[in-house]
């Protein structure tokens, strides 16, 4: 496989290729073949497909998230994507700073069992051994007995003196133990929360009944379908936001055990590949042709007749070499200069 062909078979599946999704339909369609999704590019650049890409069926000039305030299709992709959240048709999850992380309904249990709180029917607590601080539990308090709500009301119900980045950071230790998650957005209240055991407990569920090694297996297979083909670095890059590099490497042989990933060279680089890739054959080259003299020319000048003539006579003629001469040559006829 070439460079060109792994390009060009990413941006058909990434639908970067002129066909912009534009219906809850193909949203929900697109969300279900790649399965991993950013809503803007990411800084530094992180090898998945972007939900603003997909929507302008392109990648030229992309908006950041720092810049998507000033650019409608930002603001109509996030929408579309909202009424995916809304529907429970996607899910997000807290890894990329500042920038959404979108799941596949199918995806997000095997997601939620690698990094989500087994114990999600239980209120977190706060404690010396607890990964939540007091805050951060009495925001989950709140949020389990009014939820859905915006931070907006939440942050009156903890107490108005609570400034706005320490609540931030609060959500941000619920929502990355996915303990809480975003379900809607109002331009006018901002973000609401619920509580995900409340909002999706068949995914929470099923995901706590999925062991970790599996989970991270099916996802890693799934990345692998996703991006077509990537390298050993690239795919312990991308899972080292979540979870160690030793359980990728592990994956990764499970795969290759059961013969549900193989190598492709791509560019005179060894990459990995799901097994339901179809690899596009390699091209054949035919063996050079042996070397055939060129027939003789006719009607030659008359310069090169005698070329050509001398040649011959020389390749069947050779002159005598010094190696020929006989070693003991016979000692000169008359006067040797001896009396």
């Amino acid at each position: 496989m070439h460079e060109q062909q792994l390009h060009e078979l990413r941006r058909e599946k990434w639908r970067l290729n002129g066909r912009p999704l534009r219906t809850l339909d193909d949203a929900r369609e697109f969300m279900d073949l790649v399965g991993f999704s950013l809503l803007y590019p990411q800084r530094p650049a992180v090898l998945l497909p972007t939900f603003i890409g997909a929507y302008k069926g392109g990648d030229d000039n992309l908006p950041t998230a720092q810049m998507a305030f000033a650019d409608s299709d930002a603001r109509s992709a996030k929408e579309l994507m909202v009424r995916l959240l809304r529907e429970k048709s996607t899910f997000e999850a807290n890894v990329f700073p500042d920038n959404n992380f979108i799941l596949s309904a199918a995806v997000f249990p095997f997601f939620y069992a690698l990094v989500g709180d087994r114990n999600a029917r239980q209120a977190p607590k706060a404690g010396p051994r607890s990964e939540y601080s007091p805050l951060a539990v009495h925001a989950f308090e709140h949020i389990a007995k009014k939820g859905p709500i915006s931070k907006y009301h939440l942050r009156e119900l903890l107490g108005g003196d609570i400034s706005e980045a320490a609540l931030d950071r609060a959500l941000d230790e619920l929502w990355a133990r996915l303990r809480i998650t975003r379900v809607d957005y109002k331009p006018d209240e901002g973000v609401f929360w619920d509580v995900l055991f409340r909002w999706a407990p068949e995914a929470v569920k099923e995901g706590c009944e999925v062991p970790v090694s599996g989970a991270l297996t099916a996802l890693v297979s799934k990345y692998l379908d996703c991006v077509a083909a990537v390298s050993q670095e690239e795919l312990e890059q991308f899972f080292s936001h979540f979870v160690g590099r030793a359980r990728v490497r592990e994956a990764v042989n499970a795969l290759q055990a059961a013969r549900e990933i193989g190598f492709v060279h791509v560019g005179g680089r060894v990459m990995l590949h799901s097994a339901s890739l179809q690899v596009p054959p390699a091209p054949e080259f035919s063996p050079k042709p042996k070397f055939q003299p060129l027939p003789p020319r006719p009607g030659l000048p008359l310069v090169e007749k005698r070329r050509t003539a001398a040649s011959r006579a020389r390749s069947v003629w050779p002159r005598r070499s010094q190696a020929t001469k006989p070693s003991n040559p016979a000692p000169p006829r008359g006067n040797t200069g001896t009396e």
